[in-house]
């Protein structure tokens, strides 16, 4: 790979095929399966997780050896992903070339170069999704990067996130002056919300300042916009400063 193309997926109610059954295998499907994808596996023999996880609607096990005769090309088309990730590299060499050949994203593993795609490490924290990658030419680095960044981002950015995100659609729906609303966007991100999360201050913090927010009043201009600085909106702006 020169330089890929990073993007963030949606998965959720997609059908993905994971050819393989061990750990590597079920790291994937597992990973899958938090995306919200519908995963499909095919191999003789499957880890306890695996089979533990085949009790989930979400999963379907086909106990055989992969070979491309046994996949018509229209079996093939319902599946947005593909995984080759058997121990025995002649066959994930035919997953890819089968799937490539029908237009498929495909990632086999520990064969960047084999791959259309591939996985990088994460760290996840509800809304905030970090992903670090090396291109392929060092799996370990990224994973150390990830672990580093794992421990900077603790859980509480989840619930800032959500934070972030109820005032959004608060703010959106009471502000119809776009300017306004994203000084205060702004300005939202030097409230010092992370420390009151921390301090276990954030729930009483976010019910005074989202009352603040729902009973205004924002006085608007001749043309029916909102006008920033007059005190009624700096006192919501300050508000995340001073309480």
């Amino acid at each position: 790979m020169k330089y890929p193309y990073p993007i963030m997926v949606n998965l959720a109610g997609r059908k993905c095929l994971v050819v393989g059954g061990g750990p590597i295998a079920e790291r994937k499907v597992i990973s899958l399966l938090e995306a919200g994808a519908h995963v499909t596996l095919i191999s003789t023999e499957f880890t306890e997780g695996i089979a533990e996880l085949a009790n989930n609607s979400e999963v379907v096990l086909h106990r055989q050896t992969f070979h491309p005769s046994m996949m018509a090309v229209d079996e093939l088309m319902p599946y947005t992903l593909v995984v080759a990730a058997t121990n025995s590299a002649e066959v994930n060499a035919q997953v890819y070339e089968f799937a490539t050949a029908q237009g498929k994203l495909v990632n086999v593993v520990d064969q960047p170069e084999l791959s259309s795609y591939i996985q990088p490490s994460v760290v996840r924290r509800g809304k905030l999704v970090i992903a670090v990658s090396t291109g392929g030419a060092s799996p370990s680095a990224a994973r150390k990067i990830a672990r580093e960044l794992d421990n900077k981002y603790g859980e509480e950015y989840a619930i800032y996130l959500d934070f972030l995100s109820e005032v959004r659609h608060l703010v959106q729906s009471k502000i119809a002056d776009k300017q306004a609303r994203q000084r205060m966007f702004k300005e939202m991100l030097d409230w010092d919300v992370l420390d009151k999360i921390r301090d276990g201050s954030f729930d009483h913090w976010k019910d005074k300042l989202c009352l603040a927010i729902e009973r205004g009043p924002w006085p608007t201009g001749p043309a029916g916009q909102v006008e920033t600085d007059r005190p009624s909106w700096s006192a919501i702006t300050d508000f995340g400063q001073r309480v």
